[in-house]
């Protein structure tokens, strides 16, 4: 299938690694011109350097997302480099994962400071341009953990409960100027952040990682967790032109682990 992406330029927030970096390779098979936001320089070059495209389809800036004036110094500096952004993909940051016994209150802020403003303030520069322009599309890539609470992820399940209302608002304000706004909710991943989340399902039922990474295949009903790939190839098909009447739209990408009717 055509998805009709050639040649849009596509900002990655949290593109350097993860599902992220998984995306960034799908939107370039299919022709696209990438930008990649990171919080650490060193991996943002790495991440452009295994992409290994042709000058002038990629670039990366290193930025801070959790500060509002760094998110607009990045999309200004992508859009000088590479044009007009047609799609922005928010997967920056993520709450660390903790037993409920271990949370303090700084943990909630963390949660929200990590995940939450990360992809607010990398939307909001962005939504008004592409409003101004009567055209865009955005792909936040959230998590299964803002719907089925989870006693090592609350922090960051509120945090993504939280997203996922932003999505559908935005996408209900912003639809009439010609911009669509939609969601997808991973279950777990094999990226280098399920490492964390293992260490602390252990801890919670006081076992190892690796018995809880096989506990935790045994629960999917494919029998095996999420690569990011299959997560990056839901977010691409949502932000082209084939979707052009989807929106407001939170999709669970999770194998039929939590079989909700919503």
């Amino acid at each position: 299938m055509d998805l009709q992406l050639q040649g849009k330029h596509v900002l990655i927030a949290g593109g350097s690694r993860g599902i992220g970096l998984a995306c960034a390779r799908e939107f370039l098979r299919e022709g696209c011109k990438v930008s990649l936001i990171g919080r650490d320089e060193k991996r943002v070059q790495e991440a452009l350097a295994s992409l290994a495209v042709e000058a002038g389809r990629s670039a990366g800036f290193p930025a801070d997302l959790r500060d509002p004036a760094a998110a607009v110094r990045a999309v200004d500096a992508a859009e000088a480099q590479l044009g007009p952004i047609d799609i922005l993909v928010n997967s920056a940051g993520a709450a660390k994962r903790t037993p409920f016994a271990e949370l303090q209150a700084q943990a909630w802020r963390d949660a929200m400071d990590s995940k939450f403003f990360t992809y607010v303030h990398a939307t909001d520069p962005v939504v008004k341009r592409m409003g101004a322009r009567g055209t865009g599309a955005i792909v936040n890539v959230i998590g299964m953990g803002g719907k089925v609470a989870t006693p090592t992820h609350l922090p960051g399940g509120a945090a993504n409960a939280a997203l996922m209302l932003v999505t559908a608002g935005l996408a209900a304000a912003w639809g009439p100027r010609g911009v669509r706004v939609n969601a997808v909710n991973p279950t777990l991943t094999f990226t280098d952040r399920l490492a964390e989340g293992l260490a602390a399902d252990a801890r919670q039922r006081n076992t190892t990682a690796e018995e809880a990474l096989r506990q935790a295949q045994q629960k999917m009903p494919l029998g095996r967790l999420a690569q990011p790939e299959e997560v990056a190839a839901a977010v691409v098909f949502l932000a082209s032109p084939r979707a052009s009447y989807i929106s407001g739209a939170i999709l669970s990408v999770d194998g039929a682990t939590s079989p909700l009717v919503v």
